[in-house]
């Protein structure tokens, strides 16, 4: 599986539409000698004088590299698609069962709802769930029910069925469709193992997100999360301390994390760098006048312009004398026209050191949670062309250790950094 389509290595070619006169004188590909129907996974059959005779069974760095990428699309699309099923099947149960339970009672009642129409499918969930049954399939009590063996276009049939009852809890029955449509398509690659790209993956974790916070199980507003924790973050997010994503370089960061995104509806914004670029030149000196007035607190070091530092990081980038040192001073002439207008400066603190820069980096802290974009100053790379960090910092539904967290060592090294720094009056 990959992005644009992989498959694994070609079998009989007969068996997805290949040329009746492919080469090696079988119908559909298959080389002489081997039978019609002999799926190749690494390539055509041995070649003449080889040790090795029939079909060729080993697969490459290359068959093997698109496997893994097929398994973990599917994996983790997969674990969207669980989530959807799970609460879709709780919401049906809490709607449906009060109503038809008490007259039909035990399993009964699914039968019931499903109704003419849904016989057969229900028949069929209520066979799985015996064979299961005898066969020792059934690992948890709690599962052994017939709603728990419905699918979900199943589990989709029932709710449009019995819309009238599901509506006084759901205001838009058509976003709900549109959003298991679009799922209903990563189902069926998945269940059949079919090679995933990655946009329609993009679809179904945006689709999944928003029918979650449409069914009720979301963690709240998308507005109040800059960077929601999605699925497969909470299951191995501790692999990887705090680090939520890496990006390659600063404009892949904002494809996918605008500046607005970042920044907007912080109550605290701490930030370090040579120039802050990302700030600065990427949100407006009014959007950061309305961002303190809202109650956010503004603390920004930049690199002194006259410090000898700053020549230094001119010679590494083969810029021209003075050229860098002009455009930091630019830039704090500008937050502090921001500063200028506020009714309370004191919120808005400005600061300048001395010492060699080492990252860049903009910890964002809002009411419930905090982010922090990091970046590695490279010899001969600028800070648009250097790979980025996200991190995440503590907040409602982060169960991380912060002992193992990055995100506090960079707050550590900035709270260092402003003691020993110089305002800027």
């Amino acid at each position: 599986m990959s992005s644009g389509g992989l498959e694994l290595p070609p079998g009989d070619s007969s068996h997805e539409g290949g040329p009746a006169d492919a080469p090696g004188g079988v119908p559909g590909g298959a080389p002489t000698g081997i039978p019609a129907g002999t799926v190749s996974l690494a390539g055509g059959p041995a070649e003449a004088g080889s040790a090795g005779a029939g079909a060729e069974l080993d697969w490459g760095a290359e068959a093997w590299s698109e496997v893994r990428t097929r398994a973990q699309r599917a994996g983790r699309a997969y674990i969207w698609l669980n989530l959807i099923e799970q609460r879709l099947r709780s919401v049906v149960g809490a709607v449906l069962r009060p109503i038809y339970e008490p007259v039909h009672g035990g399993d009964d009642w699914v039968v019931a709802a499903a109704g003419p129409a849904g016989q057969e499918w229900v028949q069929r969930a209520v066979a799985v769930r015996e064979v299961s049954r005898r066969k020792g399939y059934l690992l948890d009590s709690a599962d052994d029910n017939v709603l728990s063996f419905l699918t979900l276009p199943q589990l989709r049939e029932l709710m449009v069925q019995h819309w009238p009852c599901f509506e006084p809890y759901f205001d838009d029955r058509r976003e709900i469709e549109l959003a298991l449509d679009e799922l209903e398509v990563t189902r069926n690659v998945v269940s059949r193992n079919r090679a995933l790209s990655r946009p329609v993956l993009e679809q179904a974790e945006r689709a999944s997100a928003r029918l979650l916070e449409v069914l009720g199980g979301g963690s709240g507003s998308p507005a109040a999360d800059r960077l929601p924790i999605d699925a497969v973050e909470d299951l191995v997010g501790d692999r990887y301390a705090d680090v939520v994503s890496v990006h390659p370089d600063r404009v892949r960061l904002q494809r996918n994390l605008p500046a607005e995104d970042l920044f907007g509806g912080a109550r605290r914004l701490d930030a370090i760098g040579i120039g802050l670029n990302l700030l600065v030149q990427n949100f407006s000196g009014r959007r950061l006048v309305r961002l303190t007035e809202a109650g956010c607190r503004v603390r920004l070091l930049f690199l002194n312009p006259a410090s000898s530092a700053v020549k230094r990081r001119e010679r590494e980038l083969g810029l021209r004398k003075g050229e860098l040192s002009r455009s930091v001073e630019m830039n704090i002439l500008h937050v502090r026209r921001v500063r200028a207008g506020l009714r309370d400066p004191s919120r808005f603190e400005i600061h300048v050191f001395d010492e060699t820069p080492r990252f860049t980096a903009y910890l964002v802290e809002g009411q419930a949670s905090g982010i922090a974009v990091v970046q590695s100053y490279l010899r001969r790379a600028r800070g648009m062309e250097s790979p980025v960090l996200v991190l995440r910092g503590g907040g409602r539904g982060v169960p991380k250790d912060a002992d193992h967290g990055v995100f506090a060592t960079y707050r550590e090294e900035f709270e260092s950094m402003w003691e020993d720094s110089r305002p800027v009056s």
